[in-house]
């Protein structure tokens, strides 16, 4: 019994005021549950909104400016082309990007500043700092950088961030991290690739991190299988494979069935079975 392996478990609150000419103020505040012992947060000691804390202004033409804590582009850029979005349970793109040492700082951004583009053609664009907010010997500034691309069918991203520290203000392995996404739907099938690399520059690490997946429509569902590997310079290389079913009973209920295989160098392969409930409301 386990939860938020599929979707992490959140609740939240927004609003947006309209101040006219097309300017609008607006907040979000989001916090993380476990739903199968009723605690807050991801994990012991998780702050109370620790997914989104932010206010901000928008315009039509502008874009948007929101400051507080901010998902980071490379977080939202790697679950949306994957398969299976931002499972931290089975999605191989999230477990090695986020959950495999690899890139440093959480999946959002205390005392940052994110600027999101209006759409140009098909073409956005966004850039995201979270400020060095104590000593400089402990606390620097991270970076982001992401511009994507969706018509039609194709869809497109490319993303850079530069991590000095995490969600709790301290410091970290400084890392550098490109990811470059696409995805192109068929009707019968939407595939997606994904390649990256991370360098710790604090450690001389490298990593190369590449995925494949699709999702079919089958039935009331999706079928859905997804490829994930790491090639590290200095340590283990990571492979890892997941497959299975989401059943749509509604528009905000699905049941799921999944099989995952994981597979580090020197250790024996892992094999992990679910089955669950998503509701989203």
């Amino acid at each position: 019994m386990d939860s938020g392996k599929l979707t992490t478990s959140y609740y939240g609150f927004g609003g947006k005021e309209d101040l006219g000419g097309g300017l609008a103020a607006q907040f979000r505040i989001e916090g993380f549950f476990q739903a199968d012992t009723g605690t807050e947060g991801r994990f012991t000691g998780d702050a109370t909104w620790a997914r989104t804390s932010s206010v901000g202004l928008s315009h039509a033409d502008y874009g948007s400016l929101n400051f507080g804590r901010n998902s980071t582009q490379l977080f939202i850029s790697t679950l949306s082309f994957n398969a299976l979005g931002d499972s931290f349970g089975y999605s191989p793109s999230i477990r090695h990007y986020f959950s495999s040492s690899t890139v440093t700082g959480d999946t959002g951004w205390n005392d940052s500043i994110f600027y999101s583009s209006p759409a140009f053609g098909g073409f956005r664009f966004g850039v995201a700092t979270a400020l060095e907010t104590g000593s400089a010997s402990t606390d620097g500034e991270n970076w982001g950088l992401n511009l994507g691309y969706a018509s039609g069918p194709l869809s497109a991203a490319l993303v850079y961030q530069d991590v000095k520290k995490d969600s709790a203000i301290a410091a970290v392995d400084n890392t550098t991290t490109t990811q470059l996404n696409g995805a192109y739907d068929f009707g019968v099938a939407k595939a997606y690739l994904q390649y990256g690399t991370v360098e710790n520059d604090t450690t001389g690490n490298e990593f190369d991190i590449v995925g494949a997946g699709v999702r079919v429509p089958f039935g009331a569902g999706a079928a859905v299988a997804q490829y994930g590997q790491i090639d590290a310079k200095n340590t283990a290389d990571r492979k890892t494979f997941t497959a299975g079913y989401i059943h749509a009973l509604s528009k905000r209920s699905e049941l799921y069935a999944v099989y995952m295989k994981d597979k580090v160098d020197g250790l024996s392969s892992g094999r992990a079975y679910a089955v669950g409930v998503r509701h989203k409301f």
